[in-house]
Parts: structure tokens; sequence; C-alpha cells
């Protein structure tokens, strides 16, 4: 039994072991890049990952679960679009895997008013510069009005208002409104934290899980160990033996 064979079985052991330790990852993008859409509007949704691994999937209260297409949607390599957008098509919507791995979900509103909150349609990094803008079908000069959780934080003629370095506490549901005209849908502004980078630990059932898995790629590479081991010391032994017999007869 050669060496290499041992090697091989021994590999298979640590891929055994190795393998699907790191969830796959999707990443949901919508184009635009917003949580908010007019009655009417066009929307672009695409599962970003490993292409083709992944189906866009949303929730809404007309139609429940559904996957793109299905008659909501048109299917174009891993993007979904949806033309025409219509209230009914507010909901959840995230990318899926066959395996049951999924995005992070977002949250998409459509409104059949004429304000809507343009806002991060994806959580925001503690620090980053934050735009929100009021935006209405028919622009006009009228005042913006913008409140958080209920209340006003900002009245001005412009439409735009920007949060700089935000932090947690800047964590909450936003909405605007054109006293003259209308107000918008709230959506909710995520802050993600960073935190100092550590050592990935891996559940311990699931690395058990694992290590059951390729015990008998282990134990096959034991015992061919012990084997190839016995056979050598048989080997060395008749040779001994041999060349004991050579000397006495030459004496």
């Amino acid at each position: 039994m050669k060496p290499t064979v041992l090697f091989l079985n021994f590999c298979v052991f640590l891929v055994t072991v190795s393998c699907d330790m790191e969830d796959e990852v999707f990443h949901l993008q919508t184009t635009p890049d917003r949580s908010q859409f007019f009655q009417y509007e066009d929307v672009s949704l695409s599962c970003k990952g490993s292409p083709g691994a992944a189906l866009l999937k949303r929730n809404t209260t007309r139609g429940g679960v559904e996957s793109c297409p299905s008659g909501w949607g048109t299917l174009e390599n891993t993007t979904c679009s949806i033309r025409t957008m219509y209230p009914f098509d507010s909901g959840l919507y995230w990318c899926e895997s066959e395996s049951g791995e999924r995005s992070q979900t977002l949250h998409i509103i459509v409104s059949a008013g004429d304000v809507i909150l343009e806002s991060p349609v994806h959580p925001v990094g503690e620090g980053d510069n934050v735009t929100l803008r009021c935006r209405e079908k028919t622009p006009s000069s009228g005042r913006k009005e913008f409140s958080k959780d209920g209340l006003l934080i900002w009245s001005n003629i412009t439409e735009t208002l920007t949060i700089h370095g935000v932090s947690k506490s800047d964590e909450g549901l936003y909405m605007c409104s054109i006293p003259e005209v209308s107000q918008s849908p709230g959506s909710w502004l995520s802050v993600t934290v960073s935190e100092p980078a550590a050592a990935p630990v891996f559940p311990a059932l699931r690395v058990i899980s694992h290590v059951v898995a390729g015990f008998p790629y282990l134990l096959s590479t034991v015992i061919l160990a012990l084997v190839y081991r016995d056979k050598r010391r048989a080997a060395q032994d008749v040779s001994e033996d041999r060349s004991h017999r050579v000397v006495m007869e030459v004496e």
C-alpha cells in the first residue's frame, strides 16, 4: 500500500469536514435603488452572488409568497423586471437558493399618492452620510417637511435632507410631506454598527456533524496506515531472517 493512497484518503476527510462551512450569500439589488415607488413606475430586482443559484421571491398581501416570474415579473438571467407597478406589488422581496439560504429582506412600497420618500433600501453603515428626498409627481415650490417616528425634524423648501455621520440613534421610521399636496408612506432607515473583526467561530454541532460524516474516511486512513506499517515490519523481519540464514550457511 503506497503512502499516496493514505494521503488521498486524508484529503477526502479534510474536504468532507470543511465543505459548506461558509454559507452562500446573496444580495438583492433594486434599480432604481430606493424603497418607495409611484404607481406605474418600473423596477428591476437582481439577485447578486452566484449567478443562477437564487430565485427572487416576494410576499404581498394580494398574492402571498410568489417566485418571479409567476405572472408578476419578467425574468432575464438573475434579474426580474416589474413593469407598471401597482400598490398591490408592495411587500417583502428577497433572494432564496434551493437549499433555503436567503438574502436580506427588502420592504418595497408602491404608492398611488402624489408624494414618496426616497431613502436607502439597504441598511446604511454607522458614520455614513444619508440623503433623504421628498419627491412628488408634479414638482412644486411647496415646503417639504421631514419627520422621524412621528416627530417633525426638518422643514424647508428644498426637497432633500442630508444626515451627516449617521449613528444608531438615527435609525427609525421616516416620512415626508408637502402640506399643500400630500404625505408619503413611511420607510424604515436601518443603521448597522461595525464590529471589530474576530476569528470565525463555527457552531459546535455543525462541526461535529461534519466530523461524523468524514469519520469513515479518517478511520480507513488509520487502518490503511496500520496495515502499511505492519507490512513494512513483516517485510523487514523476513529480510533480516534471510540475512541471518545466509550468514549461518557461510560460517
